[in-house]
C-alpha cells in the first residue's frame, strides 16, 4: 500500500513537472515566432506607406503655407506637383488646405478642394487626414503644439534603396520572464526625443529581471489606454552593434492586470530600431537614463548598415 501511494505521488509529480515544462513555448516554437516577428517586422517597414515612405518633416508657419514641389513655394517638397496649394494654420492650431486647380490630389480619397486636417493627436483610430498626390502623400503631426507636415513617398529613395534588417542569431534564453511590480499610484518618467523635447508620461509599473546573476529593471509606458508595455532601451551594445539611441520593444500585459503584481515576458529578440534609424524625417523618443542597462543585450535588431543618422 505504501508503495502504490509513494508510485502515485512520483507520478503527479511527474504530471507537474510536464505541465509545468509545456507552459510557455519550447526554445524552437521561440525560435519559430521570433522569425515571424521578424518577417512580420519588415513588411511592416517596407510597406508603401512605412517608415522608409518618409520624404519630410515640414513644420508649419503660422498663417498660409504655400506648399509644392516649385522653389517658389513657403514648403517645397520633394515630390508633387509644382503648385498643390496652400496649408493654413489657425491661432487656435486648427489645420485647412487650399488645393491649387488641377493638383490632381485627393483629401482622404475624395476629389475635395478645400478641407480641414485633423492631425494624428486628435484623429483617433481613423488616423488623420490624408492629402495624396501620384506616390505620394502628407498629414498633420502634432509635437508639443507645433504642427508639422509630415510626407512620404512610396518611391522614397530610402524605400527603394533599403538594404534590408540585419539581427543578432535567435537565443530563447532572452526570452525573460520578468518579474511585473506595479507602482501606485503610477510613476511620472521623462523621456526626451530626437527634436529636444522631453515629454512627462505615465509609468505603471517596472519589469525586474536576472540576467548573468544580476538584477535589472525596466520602466515602460503605455501609447494609449490599455495599450501594451512600451519599452525604449538602450544597453552596452548601443552605439556599437546596434542602434545608438534607443531600441523599441513591447511587452504584453501581466495575466492578472497591470495593477497586480505578477510576470512580464520581455523578448529581446524582438527589441527593433526606431524610425529615427533609417530616416532624419521621424521624431522618435530617446532612451531615458532609467532604461539605460549596464548589459550587453546582444539579441534583437542591429544597427541598420545603409543608416547615416
Amino acid at each position: 500500500m505504501q508503495r502504490t501511494i509513494i508510485l502515485a505521488f512520483a507520478l503527479s509529480l511527474g504530471v507537474a513537472a510536464v505541465h509545468a515544462q509545456s507552459s510557455g513555448p519550447t526554445a524552437a516554437e521561440i525560435v519559430q515566432q521570433a522569425h515571424d516577428w521578424q518577417r512580420q517586422r519588415l513588411a511592416r517597414l517596407t510597406a508603401p506607406d512605412g517608415w522608409l515612405s518618409l520624404i519630410g518633416l515640414e513644420w508649419l508657419a503660422p498663417g498660409d503655407n504655400r506648399v509644392g514641389s516649385a522653389a517658389d513655394n513657403d514648403i517645397v517638397l520633394k515630390a508633387g506637383p509644382a503648385h498643390l496649394g496652400v496649408v493654413t494654420l489657425a491661432q487656435d492650431g486648427g489645420v485647412r488646405i487650399a488645393l491649387a486647380p488641377n493638383s490632381g490630389a485627393t483629401i482622404d480619397g475624395k476629389p475635395l478642394r478645400e478641407a480641414e486636417l485633423v492631425d494624428d493627436a486628435k484623429a483617433g483610430a481613423h488616423g488623420p487626414t490624408t492629402v495624396a498626390f501620384g506616390s505620394a502623400s502628407f498629414y498633420v503631426i502634432d509635437r508639443d503644439g507645433r504642427r508639422a507636415l509630415r510626407v512620404k513617398d512610396a518611391n522614397a529613395q530610402t524605400r527603394t534603396h533599403f538594404l534590408g534588417l540585419d539581427y543578432y542569431p535567435v537565443d530563447p534564453s532572452w526570452r525573460i520572464e520578468a518579474d511585473w511590480v506595479p507602482f501606485k499610484p503610477a510613476h511620472k518618467l521623462e523621456i526626451g526625443n530626437v527634436l529636444g523635447s522631453i515629454d512627462a508620461v505615465d509609468v505603471p509599473g517596472k519589469a525586474v529581471f536576472r540576467r548573468d546573476g544580476r538584477t535589472f529593471e525596466l520602466l515602460p509606458y503605455q501609447e494609449e489606454p490599455g495599450g501594451e508595455l512600451f519599452f525604449v532601451l538602450a544597453d552596452r551594445t548601443s552605439g556599437k552593434e546596434t542602434y545608438g539611441a534607443a531600441r523599441f520593444l513591447y511587452a504584453a500585459l501581466p495575466a492578472g492586470g497591470i495593477d497586480q503584481p505578477g510576470k512580464v515576458v520581455l523578448d529581446f529578440n524582438r527589441a527593433y530600431n526606431p524610425p529615427c534609424a533609417f530616416t532624419p524625417f521621424a521624431t522618435c523618443p530617446l532612451a531615458p537614463p532609467e532604461n539605460r542597462l549596464d548589459i550587453a543585450i546582444t539579441a534583437g535588431e542591429k544597427k541598420y548598415r545603409g543608416s547615416h543618422y
